[in-house]
């Protein structure tokens, strides 16, 4: 009995050690779950506190970047619509020059087809003649002359163009220039047509170039400088000719051409005229020293006259005053005696009266060039 006695309050304190044994485990689970939910807390309101400070830091840095992006993009919406715009006009452009380029095109083909016709070259080369002189300033009837003749016993020759400068001066411009060879070189499909049609343009203007010589203008107008100048229409046709021959410039110089194209003529008839300017300038003071040469003799020569003159009338002088002296010491004595005589009456006759002296004499040369002879 006694034993399962303390058997029953072995287990009775067993249960009862488990029992307390438990609330304090349980509560010390409680706590530690409160303490947990509190460092959790926290946490949390640590990690959102700095979640919230780096959004911010990000949301600061991000919003230059933003703005910038924005700008970019406000300038590349303008770029494009700048670019849209200039393409529509780069194309318009582009249209309108194709336009200009086929008419162009259909115009040169036209011009080309007209110029086969020697009448028509030649009325050509004429006209950009004339267009190139008056680009220059001159005048027509004034300045230059068209086609004026010149007869002579050899036949009448009638250059294209004569050209007045200063000093009644001038210069021989002819334009017929044979170009066919280059035209047909242009239209030329292979290259060994082409060349060969380049090769008879250049010996059809050497060809020319002889036949300007044999004229001799500046023989038939005068004054006329010793040459003639060949007028080429366009610089085109005398590059073609010296490609194929260098030396053409030297050997129309050699013959007294030379060759000018629209872009030289100016320059060359302008260069002809400063020195023919020139010429008569010097021409005038040369004149002017002969003129003041003679006038220095003439001025010698009429000191001499001058002297001579002085000379002379200090002799009037000298014999003027003689005559009085005699007219005073002999003449007036004896005619004051026929009035004491009564012979006349000198209130009704009146009295003589005494002539007087030239005090006043001549002045002497003194200039060094008046007293020269």
């Amino acid at each position: 009995m006694i034993a399962t006695a303390f058997l029953l309050l072995g287990v009775a304190l067993g249960v009862l050690g488990g029992g307390v044994a438990g609330y304090l485990a349980g509560r010390n689970r409680a706590a530690l779950s409160a303490l947990a939910q509190a460092q959790v807390a926290a946490a949390e309101n640590s990690a959102a506190s700095d979640l919230a400070a780096r959004q911010h830091s990000i949301q600061a840095m991000v919003a230059p970047l933003q703005q910038a992006l924005e700008r970019v993009q406000a300038q590349l919406h303008t770029a494009e619509r700048d670019r849209l715009s200039a393409t529509a006009a780069l194309d318009e452009h582009l249209a309108q020059l194709r336009v200009s380029a086929d008419g162009l095109r259909s115009e040169t083909g036209q011009l080309v087809t007209a110029l086969r016709s020697p009448q028509v070259r030649g009325r050509w080369g004429e006209l950009q003649l004339e267009r190139a002189v008056e680009a220059a300033g001159l005048v027509e009837h004034i300045d230059f002359i068209t086609q004026p003749t010149s007869h002579a016993e050899d036949g009448a020759l009638r250059p294209d163009l004569v050209v007045q400068l200063v000093g009644g001066k001038q210069v021989v411009v002819d334009s017929k220039v044979a170009f066919a060879g280059y035209l047909e070189a242009l239209e030329a499909r292979d290259p060994a047509t082409r060349s060969a049609r380049l090769k008879a343009h250049a010996k059809h203007l050497r060809q020319h170039i002889d036949d300007l010589a044999s004229k001799a203008y500046w023989q038939r107008f005068q004054p006329a400088p010793e040459f003639v100048v060949c007028f080429v229409p366009a610089d085109a046709f005398l590059d073609a000719a010296l490609q194929q021959e260098p030396a053409l410039l030297e050997y129309a110089f050699d013959r007294n051409v030379i060759l000018a194209t629209p872009s030289t003529l100016v320059a060359l008839l302008r260069t002809v005229g400063h020195t023919w300017r020139q010429q008569a300038l010097a021409e005038n003071t040369r004149q002017v020293s002969e003129l003041g040469r003679q006038l220095y003799q003439r001025l010698s020569i009429m000191g001499g006259h001058l002297d001579k003159l002085g000379r002379s009338l200090t002799g009037a002088v000298e014999n003027f005053n003689a005559t009085v002296g005699a007219v005073e010491g002999r003449v007036l004595v004896s005619a004051r005696r026929l009035a004491d005589l009564a012979v006349v009456d000198e209130r009704t006759e009146g009295t003589l009266s005494t002539p007087g002296q030239i005090l006043t004499t001549t002045r002497t040369l003194s200039a060094e060039e008046l007293l020269r002879t």
